[in-house]
């Protein structure tokens, strides 16, 4: 089982990026996603969530209105929309597979992460 995460990259302040999570080796079309960072010196957080069918999303106070999470079980692919970006958005984002709930990071698979920069 993999997910591969990329779309992490060097930005300036304001910019955009868009992150994707390709999922292989088995099935995720009936679990919840999510995205989660974690920055130098400081725990792994939750980002955001959606639930199989993204019908039901969530997301930290810091990101809401500003990131998008969306999935195409089609392609197995989950991705991070993240706009007007900011320094302290600065982070290797992970991606995690069939997770347990919103805002926890209790998933039972892991993608290896993409580095996240944004300059200000």
């Amino acid at each position: 089982v993999q997910l591969q995460a990329s779309g992490g990259g060097l930005v300036q302040a304001g910019g955009s990026l868009r992150l994707s999570c390709a999922t292989s080796g088995r099935s995720f079309s009936s679990n919840t996603m999510g995205w989660f960072r974690q920055a130098p010196g400081k725990e792994r957080e939750f980002v955001a969530g959606i639930s199989w069918n993204g019908g039901s999303t969530s997301y930290a106070g810091s990101v809401k209105g500003r990131f998008t999470i969306s999935r195409d079980n089609a392609k197995n692919t989950v991705y991070l929309l993240m706009n007007t970006l900011k320094p302290e958005d600065t982070a290797v984002y992970y991606c995690g597979g069939d997770c347990r709930s919103f805002g926890r990071s209790d998933c039972a698979y892991w993608g290896q992460g993409t580095q996240v920069t944004v300059s200000s």
